[in-house]
């Protein structure tokens, strides 16, 4: 029996937490029939959500990444709720895949879900703690970097 299977989020840093994500989704994928959908948000919504030094990665650098996934049969961008309601509302999945954070929010189209499902997130590989934790890195580099001096180096 072919299953559909709904995911979205921003996804402009790809990291095992995504990959755990869609390999969890295929698991519950009864046959090759099935179809699991991923929807993205657009760069300009993932700039109001994330913040203005936001995606890392394009939408399409983005669509293109995930499409390569073996887990992963279609992918598509929406730029608002409203479109992203659309989408779940066309598709009728029989299962919708959200993070666990979700748990006490409301979910944008679940009412056209069969099933939701939450699926429980690994915070160390949060999108937002990936970019912190990068950035901290960088100013590191840049102090180490302006109190250098070539006498060091013997």
């Amino acid at each position: 029996m072919k299953i559909k299977i709904w995911i979205n989020g921003c996804f402009d840093v790809l990291h095992p937490g995504h990959i755990r994500m869609f390999e969890f989704a295929r698991s519950l994928a009864s046959d090759k029939q099935s179809c699991i959908k991923v929807g993205i948000d657009s760069d300009k919504r993932v700039k109001l959500l994330k913040g203005s030094s936001r995606p890392i990665f394009d939408q399409r650098e983005r669509y293109k990444m995930l499409s390569a996934l073996r887990d992963v049969d279609e992918v598509v961008v929406f730029g608002s709720d409203e479109a992203l309601e659309d989408q779940i509302k066309m598709y009728q999945p029989d299962i919708m895949i959200v993070g666990s954070d979700y748990k006490e929010k409301k979910v944008i189209g679940s009412e056209f879900a069969k099933k939701l499902v939450f699926f429980e997130r690994d915070l160390k590989y949060s999108t937002s703690n990936i970019v912190s934790k990068i950035g901290s890195e960088m100013v590191n580099f840049y102090r180490a970097w302006e109190n250098f001096k070539p006498g060091d180096m013997k």
